[in-house]
């Protein structure tokens, strides 16, 4: 890997420009991407343009960028994300049914939650969370559910850099974080009441994948009056074992190597992932045969209701 003048990788100085960008400034001017990523002007240009090459960058009318539709076709093939939110949406649109306010979906990201999707109604109470948004663990209800089930390495790190006040409900000590975790996994779910907001409390379970490993977590947010907690933690519970049962139906062993996790990255009828699994190549690329002896399915053949929590 090629390396800088600092000893900086050159992949790193793409990704600080590429980090530059987020959803309170989806559009930065060149001047502003130098300085956001900590770089030199004449730097910035050469960087942008390399990523405008390769569509991770796009350069709008108004000589601003924004992050390219490619990163989003990179996003779409990890099961770690985009796999994830397509297995568990049905179950969080039916909690969000329930509760009509914020329902999220959160995984781990280094000393963060990274939300990756959220249904909300217009008047529901205040909620931080954006999709692709992070927010510190100690500080979310999602983030404890997964943080209550991490190595203690990471505990002590996120303690180590110091626990950020939102409000005077935010934890703010090593030792009431650690008894909220030991109180999260006694209790299978975690609370958080006006944490990042008067208004608010969160409630989130964790998702487990495969394995036991703790995948993610769903969580909703709900206006702080003080009723029970136990209601939502019911309705979180059987999401989350409804997903992670469909987890592990997605992440099992294909029926060969060339076939391996297609059910891990989509969903849909049970005859067009049959379909997907006997190609050898991929539909979408120009010229990709089709399998012989294939025809459309009826009109919602294959996909089942909704889930009922």
């Amino acid at each position: 890997m090629a390396r800088g003048s600092a000893g900086e990788s050159v992949l790193h100085r793409h990704l600080r420009v590429l980090e530059s960008f987020d959803a309170w400034h989806p559009f930065l001017t060149l001047s502003e991407i130098a300085d956001a990523a900590g770089v030199p002007r004449s730097s910035a240009h050469r960087l942008i343009a390399e990523l405008e090459r390769e569509g991770l960058l796009e350069r709008l009318p108004d000589r601003t960028y924004r992050l390219g539709v490619r990163l989003w076709e990179f996003a779409s093939r990890t099961p770690g994300a985009v796999g994830l939110r397509e297995i568990a949406r049905p179950w969080l649109g039916a909690v969000h049914e329930r509760v009509r306010q914020h329902a999220q979906l959160g995984v781990l990201s280094g000393r963060d939650v990274l939300f990756i999707d959220r249904m909300s109604t217009r008047e529901a109470v205040v909620n931080a969370t954006l999709i692709g948004g992070r927010i510190p663990l100690h500080a979310s209800s999602t983030g404890l559910a997964l943080l209550a089930y991490a190595d203690n390495a990471l505990v002590n790190d996120v303690i180590a850099r110091g626990l950020r006040p939102y409000t005077q409900r935010t934890i703010r000590t090593g030792a009431e974080l650690r008894a909220q975790l030991r109180r999260v996994r006694e209790d299978g779910y975690a609370v958080t009441e006006g944490a990042i907001h008067p208004e608010s409390r969160g409630i989130a379970v964790p998702v487990m994948g495969p394995g036991g490993i703790v995948y993610a977590a769903i969580g909703v947010v709900v206006p702080n009056d003080g009723a029970s907690t136990h209601g939502y933690a019911e309705l979180l519970r059987r999401a989350a074992t409804g997903i992670a049962r469909e987890l592990a139906a997605a992440y099992r062993p294909d029926v060969d190597e060339r076939t391996h996790g297609i059910r891990s990255l989509v969903s849909g009828s049970r005859r067009s992932l049959e379909y997907l699994e006997s190609l050898d190549t991929d539909p979408h690329d120009a010229g990709a045969p089709v399998a012989p002896g294939t025809s459309d399915p009826a009109p919602g053949a294959g996909i089942g209701p909704a889930p009922v929590l």
